[in-house]
């Protein structure tokens, strides 16, 4: 077992930034061997040239070194100044030609003169070089050296898996990518969120739900794990979430609903998504269902398998500018808005487990005292409640959702119903609900 105390995210990040991952080979070999020092990660392989579905494994992928040397001998581009220099999955190359030849095989973005772009090959090979269009500009003519120092070698795919078992075996799956080379939002806010989540689920002495985590290159690798175990979630899987760029400035969470809500028939991960967006817009937001964009969400709502996968992200891929460049750094992303993220996906994930459920109050004729067990204020005098803030304002709110949902606890409505006939979020009335029922004054009949 890994420590109990929480992980440092800020250090953990400066390990892993600095990485050169891809969807195979050492550096997400390495990054996954990193998390399981902080989870109960299993690492898997998946051989090369395994058959996945209508996919195959490629081979594994390493990076040495990549360099460009200009006309008089001099270093222009260097990937120990940055990963992102190089083409990833690029072939080898090693060679001189002139800089009109050498233009086909340069990436750069005009819309970004200072950002040195993300540029992958994965299953087309060629070799190439990226750079800011500022570098590109400032290129003399003449002849230019290229060494590119990769290797792809057979081997195997990695992917880490971590579970944390429940009172049943319902799986709730949450996954977040771990293959693109040195970048914040866009790559290590997912895992690192991921991780936090993972540690305070993990603190609980009960859970509901069996939480499967895992870690993976993007698509091929939720397509490899759903050619090994995608029946076994088709059985078993009651929601999941894919965890993406949640460490921008946006100031609100939002969920992308399952390819079940955008056909028409919501899971229950939709459906409180849908709610908390309209509960608390502040705090949450939601985003229909695409197959034309996202991530691995994708894959798991295909409709041979349409599992309740929806995704969670702060400020979204695609939507600043700063994305799939060297300009996605902590200058962007900060440490502070993943714990933010973390909390509010671990808030959700608690409302999740109970926001169905059905309960009855046990002590219907009259009110229970609530001042023996500490629910009710012994002095007439300001109020504060161990189910919010400190201020009286949120203390006298707080009585108030806890006398309504001993009114309306009659077994005929779900906790989600409650809600919104009291007019707040299931969030406010989870933790109420499971101090109620702990005290026995609240039982579950949903079954």
């Amino acid at each position: 077992m890994v420590s109990a105390e929480l992980t440092d995210l800020r250090q953990l990040f400066d390990r892993l930034f600095p990485i050169c991952r891809s969807i195979t080979g050492p550096g997400i070999r390495d990054s996954l061997q990193i998390f399981s020092e902080h989870m109960d990660l299993e690492i898997h392989g998946v051989p090369t040239g395994t058959r996945v579905l209508d996919w195959t494994v490629p081979a594994e992928w390493s990076l040495e070194r990549a360099r460009l040397f200009g006309p008089d001998g001099e270093v222009v581009l260097d990937t120990r100044d940055s990963n992102l220099h190089v083409v990833n999955f690029s072939e080898p190359f090693s060679g001189e030609m002139d800089l009109d030849a050498l233009q086909a095989h340069l990436f750069s973005d005009p819309t970004q003169p200072d950002a040195i772009p993300y540029v992958t090959s994965y299953y087309v090979p060629r070799w190439g070089l990226c750079l800011s269009q500022r570098q590109r500009d400032a290129l003399k003519p003449g002849r230019y050296r290229v060494e590119i120092e990769t290797r792809k070698d057979d081997g195997v795919l990695n992917y880490g898996v971590a579970e944390l078992p429940g009172e049943t075996d319902d799986v709730f799956l949450i996954t977040s990518y771990l293959c693109h080379p040195s970048m914040a939002n866009n790559e290590l806010s997912g895992p690192l969120a991921l991780l936090r989540v993972w540690e305070k689920l993990a603190a609980l002495d009960t859970r509901k739900f069996t939480y499967r985590f895992l870690l993976i290159p993007e698509t091929i690798g939720s397509i490899c794990y759903l050619a090994r175990h995608g029946q076994d979630l088709v059985e078993r899987m009651r929601g999941g979430l894919v965890l993406t760029c949640l460490g921008g400035p946006s100031q609100t969470v939002s969920f992308k609903t399952s390819r079940r809500d955008w056909t028409g028939d919501p899971a229950p991960v939709d459906r409180l998504a849908r709610h908390l967006a309209s509960a608390e817009p502040d705090i949450f937001a939601v985003r229909d269902f695409t197959p034309a964009g996202g991530s691995d969400e994708r894959q798991f709502c295909s409709p041979g398998f349409n599992l309740p996968m929806a995704q969670a992200a702060r400020t979204t891929y695609g939507e600043y500018e700063e994305y799939h460049t060297s300009l996605d750094n902590l200058d962007f992303m900060t440490i502070r808005a993943v714990e933010a993220s973390a909390d509010r996906v671990m808030s959700a994930l608690l409302s999740h487990e109970v926001f169905e459920t059905r309960y009855r109050n046990t002590i219907p004729h009259g009110e229970p005292q609530l001042g023996r067990r500490g629910l009710y204020p012994t002095l007439n005098g300001p109020m504060t409640s161990q189910f919010s803030t400190d201020s009286e304002q949120d203390g006298r709110k707080a009585l108030e959702r806890l006398l309504c949902l001993l009114s309306l606890a009659d077994g005929t409505r779900t906790l989600l119903q409650i809600a919104g006939h009291i007019g707040c979020s299931v969030r406010h009335l989870e933790p109420i609900a499971r101090h109620l029922e702990s005290e026995g004054i609240l039982e579950d009949v949903s079954q």
